[in-house]
């Protein structure tokens, strides 16, 4: 549950870098966001969710 709230919390920084930055109109985070849902809702989502968390954990595991 943590990572997923930290990976929502990220990705809704970088949309609103985009945003204010790059020039991202609000059409576009809305449809962002409604993409996400669905694709959440397809088959494919155990795939992206197994392969964020082994990124995660890859990413975790780097000692510097």
């Amino acid at each position: 549950m943590i990572l997923s709230i930290s990976g929502v919390v990220l990705l809704g920084i970088i949309v609103f870098i985009f945003f204010r930055k790059d020039g991202l109109k609000g059409t576009h985070a809305i449809i962002c966001a409604l993409f996400g849902f669905y694709l959440a809702s397809t088959a494919i989502a155990p795939s992206i969710k197994a392969g964020g968390a082994s990124l995660a954990s890859l990413l975790g595991g780097i000692k510097i």
